[in-house]
């Protein structure tokens, strides 16, 4: 065996469980966003009637933002729409600290926050494999 193979070795391995792990988070991240925050606005649970009853702007505004969050997961899994899932979430982390903040209850600004700090790390790592923009738009 060379020298450079058993040094290779550690490097793919590290690779791999990384890959392996950034994976993890993206399922649980997506089951989460589907599960526990999608579909109960979807269903019109009642905390979610009354928290965007709160905020002001109508129901519809759950709607939308569950669609926000349904998409969001969905493109988590598809590994060319991944990176720009993840941004597409930053945003909308960055519209739940705001609101958490400026209308609701401000210590839960922190789970948002560290979702949007995930889906960060998430899109910096899977943007080399992202499909560019400009490719959707080719005939």
């Amino acid at each position: 065996m060379l020298a450079t193979e058993t040094i290779a070795a550690p490097r793919t391995t590290g690779k791999r469980a990384a890959t392996i792990a950034l994976w993890t988070i993206q399922i649980l991240l997506a089951a989460f966003l589907l599960i526990a925050s999608a579909a109960p606005k979807f269903a019109g649970q009642r905390d979610a009637v009354e928290t965007f009853a709160k905020i002001g702007w109508g129901q519809w505004f759950r709607y939308v933002t569950g669609a926000v969050e349904a998409a969001g997961a969905i493109g988590l899994l598809i590994p060319r729409l991944a990176a720009w899932a993840a941004l597409g979430l930053i945003g909308l982390m960055i519209g739940a600290i705001l609101t958490q903040v400026l209308v609701l209850q401000p210590a839960w600004a922190l789970l948002p926050a560290v979702f949007g700090v995930a889906f960060a790390v998430i899109a910096r790592v899977r943007m080399p494999q992202a499909v560019p923009p400009a490719a959707v738009f080719r005939r």
